[in-house]
């Protein structure tokens, strides 16, 4: 009972900012006010929640600034639920702190969309969804903790098994505002998120800045989609060591990577002493064509990593392996399998592999099964709920 009249309480703030287009001033919920719903209208949502927000499927809301969930709540979203966000760039997103969930628990047929107000909306309308768990990540030691680029909360730890609810069939459109030339958002942002979180068919569209990135942590995603991120689709750094499983990647116009993989952020150090190794399995990056000068995967800053099954089409080159030496032993990885290709098929690709590490290696020691990839089924678990 508690948590469902936060829901008329919130009507109430709708009142209150139903006159501002972009007001993005801190909204604290201390208590449970109860209050009569508007007849017609949007609820705005902005601030940060010290309890519960149950959203109600009746109502109809709107992200006009900074959504921030406090530690120890939880940010529940109904099946079929369409949320727009005011279309103003970076300072309009969603944020669950560390200890704070999300359950957003939709369906194939009842999907939980994220998208831009705007009437005809563009990449980089508003922010992004933000998650940031107790993880660890390699930037730091121990139980410390960085600060995420947006919102500048804390993020990492020492628990691999942190729980940060549920993203099931959800699809942010229309993401990536950038605050400034350092710090953008991306589509989905992971930071050092744990392994308890469940996150499976979840996709990015149209995004300004990366589809998804994971900073550190451990989580595992299934079934993701990325189309038309304008920067890289699936971005990893700060020794992520999670499992990706079923991904799905197609360039537009606008574009970088299909992978850009960090062993750890060199803006920072490789406190943790460690490097990114995720494995992916199930993998198809769709380009424009070899003649557009891409690369679909760039590993690099010493990043590890265990490819199974992958068909790579479009694209100049397929894996730019970059490194050295010294604190950036990418090519290592590869000798030493830390870093490798099972059954991979490229199609349209001028170069396959370009090693640019310092470190010696064979094709055969990076890849084996060439020709023997066939991706990921995107036709049969993308159907109803993509925008393609």
């Amino acid at each position: 009972m508690m948590k469902t009249k936060l829901i008329l309480g919130l009507s109430l703030i709708g009142m209150l900012f139903s006159c501002s287009t972009d007001d993005t001033a801190d909204i604290i919920i201390n208590d449970n006010t109860t209050a009569t719903p508007t007849a017609s209208g949007t609820i705005l949502l902005s601030g940060t929640y010290t309890q519960d927000l149950i959203l109600d499927a009746n109502e109809t809301y709107k992200i006009n600034g900074s959504l921030i969930m406090a530690t120890g709540t939880t940010l529940e979203i109904p099946a079929g639920m369409t949320i727009e966000a005011l279309a103003s760039g970076a300072d309009v997103y969603i944020a669950i702190s560390q200890g704070a969930k999300i359950i957003a628990n939709g369906t194939a047929s009842n999907p939980i969309v994220f998208t831009s107000d705007a009437s005809s909306p563009e990449a980089g309308d508003w922010g992004g969804l933000i998650l940031l768990g107790k993880a660890p990540i390699n930037s730091v030691t121990g139980s410390s903790t960085s600060t995420s680029e947006i919102a500048s909360l804390p993020f990492g730890g020492t628990n691999a098994n942190d729980d940060s609810g549920i993203l099931r069939y959800v699809r942010v459109e229309y993401s990536g505002g950038s605050a400034d030339g350092q710090s953008e958002n991306n589509g989905i942002s992971f930071y050092g998120v744990g392994n308890g979180t469940v996150a499976e068919y979840i996709q990015v569209y149209e995004g300004k800045d990366d589809g998804v990135e994971f900073f550190g942590g451990t989580v595992n995603v299934s079934y993701l989609s990325v189309v038309n991120a304008q920067d890289d689709s699936i971005d990893w750094t700060e020794g992520y060591t999670g499992t990706i499983t079923n991904a799905y990647v197609k360039h537009g116009e606008s574009h970088d990577k299909g992978i850009e993989a960090d062993g750890y952020n060199t803006d920072f150090s490789n406190a943790g002493g460690y490097f990114s190794k995720p494995t992916v399995n199930n993998l198809t990056i769709v380009g424009l064509g070899a003649s557009t000068g891409n690369e679909a995967i760039r590993l690099r800053a010493g990043t590890q990593g265990i490819f199974n099954n992958v068909h790579i089409t479009g694209f100049e080159e397929g894996f730019d392996l970059d490194g050295d030496l010294g604190n950036n032993p990418t090519g290592t990885g590869v000798v030493n399998g830390n870093l490798k290709v099972t059954n991979v098929t490229f199609t349209n690709v001028t170069t396959k592999i370009k090693n640019d590490t310092q470190v010696t290696f064979e094709n055969s020691d990076f890849i084996i099964g060439d020709g023997s990839g066939i991706g990921t089924e995107y036709a049969t678990w993308g159907a109803n709920w993509t925008v393609n």
